[in-house]
């Protein structure tokens, strides 16, 4: 199939999940992506990709998709043919300061034409970009893949990529596109995603749902290994660590979960709990993060989960105490990282 057929797909984020989409997408031959890499840009355009991969290869060596980018084109600046699709798979962190992600993305969506799917963590991602594209379809990605990036450029997938993707549900007043649109616009993306045959994506009629589903195990082991510095396997060896914090935490998601309308299985907390191999020390990405002292994703995985628990009336305790954590752990980073300085606030009563 000639470029000129091929479904236009920006992606944005070069990490391990955004690495494995750009490399499913152009093995399937029905996309054309354009990655845009930030921070290993320069050995991504020297080098290109390298790639260990259960589903696609194991010496997979300067790999490059259609186009490596160092910033997000502006398609009526640069006169560009809309992109058909703007896949975003960066970490979510909505408490940096500005410029926000979806503000940053829109020169490169063309009201009516380019579909957005977020390919990432947490709850309530969507009402910003609802907010600033209504007229263009918002779909939700729920990535299940095992894969990190060793260093810029070098990426290790050892889980199946396996997501579901589907329409975020809307009840914002402004006019948007019609439902039947979005859903299309959905399982085109899964036809192109798993036209290489080596992937399995799903399309999900109920994706928040899924969304809360996903939340049980991140809202969960994802904290605790942040505040702990601890893998999966210790978590469980300890036993009160499961007892005391994750189990109560998993309810805690579920039970908001159901009161907002998700539907999720009776046992799923039983199911995510065993769900690591005991034997193998897997530290959760927000623990990586902590230990190499990255920002943490802290708002959309537990910060959105305990403020709909609020809106809801349902109690969430331990929730509310790793959140808290959580935040202070995040404001250490700020600071390190020169995006928060120690001082009193006028207003603050500790002073």
């Amino acid at each position: 199939m000639s470029i000129a057929n091929k479904a236009r797909v920006l992606l944005i984020g070069s990490g391990s999940v955004g690495t494995i989409a750009a490399h499913a997408l152009e093995a399937g031959r029905k996309a054309a992506v354009s990655i845009v890499c930030r921070s290993n840009y320069d050995v991504v355009k020297r080098e290109g990709f390298s790639i260990d991969s259960i589903e696609h290869g194991r010496d997979i060596t300067n790999f490059r998709p259609t186009e490596i980018l160092k910033t997000i084109p502006d398609v009526r600046k640069e006169n560009l043919q809309p992109y058909d699709y703007l896949v975003v798979t960066t970490k979510n962190i909505p408490d940096l300061p500005p410029p926000s992600i979806h503000d940053l993305v829109a020169p490169a969506v063309t009201p009516s034409v380019t579909s957005i799917l977020l390919l990432q963590n947490g709850l309530n991602i969507e009402k910003p970009f609802q907010n600033a594209f209504p007229r263009n379809p918002i779909l939700s990605g729920v990535s299940l893949i095992g894969s990190r990036q060793l260093s810029p450029g070098k990426v290790l997938h050892t889980g199946r990529d396996k997501a579901f993707v589907g329409v975020f549900p809307s009840s914002s007043p402004q006019p948007k596109p019609p439902i039947q649109k979005s859903e299309l616009q959905a399982r085109r993306f899964v036809d192109l995603y798993n036209a290489s045959g080596r992937v399995r994506w799903e399309y999900d009629a109920d994706v928040l749902s899924t969304r809360w589903r996903k939340l049980v195990y991140n809202a969960s082991f994802n904290s605790i290994a942040a505040i702990l510095q601890m893998d999966t396997g210790r978590m469980r060896m300890s036993h009160f660590i499961i007892k005391d914090l994750i189990r109560p935490a998993m309810l805690e998601i579920m039970a908001i979960a159901r009161a907002a309308g998700a539907v999720l299985e009776e046992d799923v907390h039983e199911m995510f709990i065993r769900i690591d191999d005991a034997d193998k020390a897997y530290l959760p990405s927000m623990g990586q993060d902590v230990m190499r002292g990255n920002l943490i994703e802290l708002e959309t995985i537990v910060g959105e989960p305990v403020r709909e628990a609020e809106r809801l009336g349902v109690p969430a305790p331990t929730l509310r105490v790793l959140y808290s954590l959580l935040r202070g752990i995040q404001l250490k980073t700020k600071e390190a990282k020169g995006l928060w300085e120690a001082k009193f606030d006028d207003d603050n009563p500790y002073r």
